[in-house]
């Protein structure tokens, strides 16, 4: 019998190991196409077969999956935005040419570039924050003038917070120049930058399957300027009338933006003007939402992702209603990482559901101001949020550090 194959385009950090034990679950035989497999350590350590093929090159990959198409029945394809979300619409032009069920390419492709998300939003009368796009530094500085400081300054493409920074002051707006255009920040295309109204309020993220909201989520960042999330709460605690407002919100994005097959994420502020939406990701939110949504729901996204992806009825029932939260670790200066531990101790405290250290010591700990500063993380569950909030904290608690700072140029 021919074994069923899933297809995976590039792999994830984060929740790539959660989509190839899902696919195992659900009696499928995962394969990772990636331009370096090796970035991804679990595709090793759990023996999932991975292929070396530029995930860039269209022809490539159509290729690869004709080829192995000998072998196996590939029953769908699916895959992961990385630094960009160019690859998740490379995975529906896929899906169309194998006839395959998934994403629209055209509107992932318009939801990647967050300039023309923008301005497809306004269209239809979603509220977002005042924005200009802007190529070069003189650009950006009279863009941050017309909109009034402060201002966001980010890239027009991009994900995980990369390159994104809050700009006070107009010293402030230089500095982020020099970075983004300095060589850097990595560009796959000519510099666009976008310039936004600094939208203020408490921060929400709504998942949604098909058209359906399946949670809303409350998230807290590092300290600014960058916006590193340090935690995010399920569910988030919101009044009725709150709760269908983010709804509503939400949903008239899918339909501003052609959405609505398979996963969204989309975050949110909730400002003196009400919600406005900060940013639609066409997918499946990373690391945690996941974990996050089954912890407290009895709801397991990714099953349900990857039935669809092979053509199969998705159940989104909710099992439960508990509460769980994740915190992540972010260092507070850079240098060598002299040790790291209390991970054990955290693991023990009741409720806590994962505990995970990213770093071993003698790493150096260089901050970026985005995702990859998280040098761990602790996830807890309970059935009530005070409950949870006690235990993370109290796990949280154990967990130390030590860092070097680096030597002063010069010493």
């Amino acid at each position: 019998m021919v074994r069923r194959a899933l297809i995976l385009v590039e792999g994830h950090r984060g929740i790539g190991l959660l989509y190839v034990q899902a696919a195992q679950r659900l009696g499928l035989h995962p394969i990772t196409l990636s331009a370096d497999p090796a970035r991804y350590a679990y595709l090793a350590t759990e023996g999932i077969e991975a292929i070396r093929v530029d995930t860039d090159n269209f022809e490539a990959l159509i290729r690869e999956c004709s080829r192995l198409r000998a072998t196996y029945d590939i029953a769908g394809i699916t895959g992961f935005a990385g630094d960009h979300e160019s690859v998740y619409a490379t995975v529906g032009k896929l899906c169309q040419h194998f006839d395959l069920p998934g994403p629209n390419p055209k509107s992932i492709e318009r939801c990647g570039d967050k300039f023309t998300q923008r301005q497809l939003l306004a269209q239809a009368g979603v509220p977002i924050p005042a924005y200009r796009l802007a190529t070069n530094a003189a650009e950006v500085e009279s863009s941050a003038a017309e909109i009034g400081l402060p201002v966001i300054v980010k890239p027009a493409a991009g994900s995980g917070s990369c390159g994104v920074r809050l700009c006070r002051k107009l010293d402030e707006l230089a500095e982020h120049m020099t970075y983004l255009l300095g060589g850097k920040h990595i560009w796959r295309t000519t510099p666009r930058i976008l310039v936004e109204e600094f939208a203020q309020g408490p921060f929400y993220s709504t998942n949604i399957m098909g058209n359906e909201v399946v949670g809303i989520c409350t998230n807290d960042f590092g300290p600014l300027p960058h916006f590193v999330i340090r935690e995010c709460t399920y569910p988030a605690l919101l009044t009725d009338d709150e709760q269908k407002r983010l709804a509503d919100v939400s949903l008239s994005c899918l339909r501003a933006l052609g959405l609505g097959w398979g996963p969204t994420n989309i975050e949110l502020r909730w400002t003196m003007r009400g919600p406005v939406v900060i940013e639609v990701n066409p997918r499946l939110g990373g690391m945690p939402d996941p974990q996050l949504v089954q912890l407290a729901y009895g709801l397991d996204l990714v099953i349900e992702h990857i039935k669809l992806v092979i053509g199969e009825e998705w159940n989104l029932r909710k099992r439960h209603s508990h509460t769980a939260a994740a915190r992540f670790l972010l260092p507070d200066q850079d240098g060598i990482l002299d040790w790291i531990g209390g991970d054990t101790q955290a693991a023990a405290i009741p409720g806590v559901a994962e505990v995970k250290l990213n770093v071993e010591p003698k790493t150096p700990i260089v901050r970026k101001g985005d995702f990859r500063d998280w040098i761990g993380h602790v996830i807890v569950t309970s059935p009530s949020l005070a409950e949870t909030e006690g235990a993370l904290q109290r796990a949280v608690d154990l967990i130390d550090w030590s860092i070097t700072p680096f030597p002063a140029v010069g010493e």
